[in-house]
């Protein structure tokens, strides 16, 4: 009885002390990200609905990432100007409908201008989530705040990927018709909970204001987000080239491969607070290169398989690096930028990702379909390595400002 006692006090105490507005923000996300349907499953979606070679559905999905590096400068830059909840609000509606009008296309070329165009709109979201919470939050709850943010995403991705796997036995089209749903009644959770924020416009909630800085002059946040390229080149072979491994090595349907993809949603929803802070007093950075060995040490399990064990450990191990790197990351960013250019750094931080999402499939499918995935496993865990080191060794000229 008493370490159950103990467990919901370390609960309780976690969640303590965060706005309202937090929040809010994180129950539009959780509905949003609950029909996360689209992206875990477009690569099979191309390749057998469509009949696209592997190769091919890298490209498109490589598109995505493009579109995604737009959208990320986009939504960064108008977070600086207007009240970050409104691009959110926005972004989500047009999102919903891209969705849809991406069903009727079928052509390379369409299917490639489509997924630009629609990860543009959609990703405008991000960094405009991340100011509204950064500007919402005093700066000793912050990396508190993002962690919420976080566990709302990922336990809508727990549900998001386990029903499109159910709903793609009765056609893609379904997923896609999900996820529209899904953006829509988040942005009318938004529009009916949170009105405009002076605080988005003044500096935020006990944040001290600074000059106005370009995160392009920064050089050791610079040497940061290239090293977060390369972990999320490694991080995003999970919606691209994993699900192919898992149902030509593994035999894996997809239903068993949406439940494998919900299992790092839940332990996350379940341990990610817990597990940041009893690290909290450890050096961050030294803990974002623990967490990037583990995410690509996770990837190199897989050519083990196969079998469900071998399955169940990759992304065990895989998770517990993403919660020791993701969230610290996050927190990173949000301190190292002033009031007046948040909006810009954290767009530059989701255009890592962008960036990442544009190499990384491309890369990896290239790899997987030439050279074959023990080549792609094997290199990704050898970049794990070098990451450790590399994260940690910028772990002194972050603690500096130039």
């Amino acid at each position: 009885m008493k370490p159950l006692l103990t467990l919901i006090t370390a609960y309780r105490g976690a969640y303590a002390g965060l706005p309202r507005e937090v929040w809010l923000l994180s129950g539009a996300l959780l509905v949003n990200r609950a029909g996360t349907m689209v992206l875990p499953f477009l690569s099979l979606y191309l390749t057998r609905d469509l009949d696209l070679t592997a190769a091919n559905a890298g490209l498109i999905i490589g598109c995505f990432g493009l579109g995604s590096m737009a959208g990320s400068f986009i939504g960064g830059w108008l977070s600086d100007r207007v009240d970050p909840v409104r691009v959110q609000e926005f972004s989500l509606v047009a999102s919903g409908f891209g969705f849809l009008a991406f069903t009727q296309l079928e052509t390379f070329t369409a299917l490639a201008c489509g997924v630009l165009f629609l990860a543009a709109i959609s990703d405008a979201f991000r960094p405009a989530l991340m100011s509204s919470v950064a500007l919402r939050s005093t700066p000793e709850i912050r990396a508190r705040a993002f962690a919420l943010i976080r566990l709302a995403a990922n336990l809508g991705m727990a549900v998001g990927p386990a029903v499109a796997g159910i709903l793609a036995i009765y056609g893609y089209v379904w997923i896609f018709v999900g996820d529209a749903l899904t953006c829509w009644a988040a942005a009318v959770m938004l529009l009916a909970t949170i009105k405009a924020d002076a605080a988005a416009g003044t500096g935020g909630r006990g944040q001290v204001r600074g000059r106005d800085r370009s995160p392009w002059r920064d050089l050791p946040f610079l040497g940061f987000m290239l090293l977060l390229v390369l972990l999320a080149m490694a991080f995003f072979q999970v919606w691209s080239t994993v699900p192919l491994f898992l149902r030509s090595f593994y035999g894996m349907s997809e239903r068993s491969i949406g439940l494998l993809l919900a299992l790092n949603a839940l332990l996350i929803v379940l341990t990610e607070m817990l597990l940041i802070r009893a690290v909290e007093n450890f050096d961050r950075m030294k803990m974002v290169g623990l967490g990037a060995f583990l995410v690509c040490g996770g990837l190199a399990i897989l050519p083990f398989g196969p079998g469900w064990m071998v399955a169940v450990l990759f992304m065990v191990v895989l998770t517990v690096g993403e919660m020791l790197s993701m969230p610290i990351t996050n927190a990173v960013v949000a301190e190292r930028a002033g009031v007046e250019s948040v909006g810009r750094y954290m767009g530059v931080y989701t255009l890592a990702f962008s960036t990442a999402f544009v190499i990384g499939p491309i890369a990896g499918t290239a790899i997987y379909q030439n050279l074959g995935p023990q080549y792609l496993w094997c290199g990704v865990g050898a970049v794990g390595v070098a990451l450790a080191i590399a994260f940690a060794a910028l772990s002194r000229p972050l603690r500096t400002r130039s």
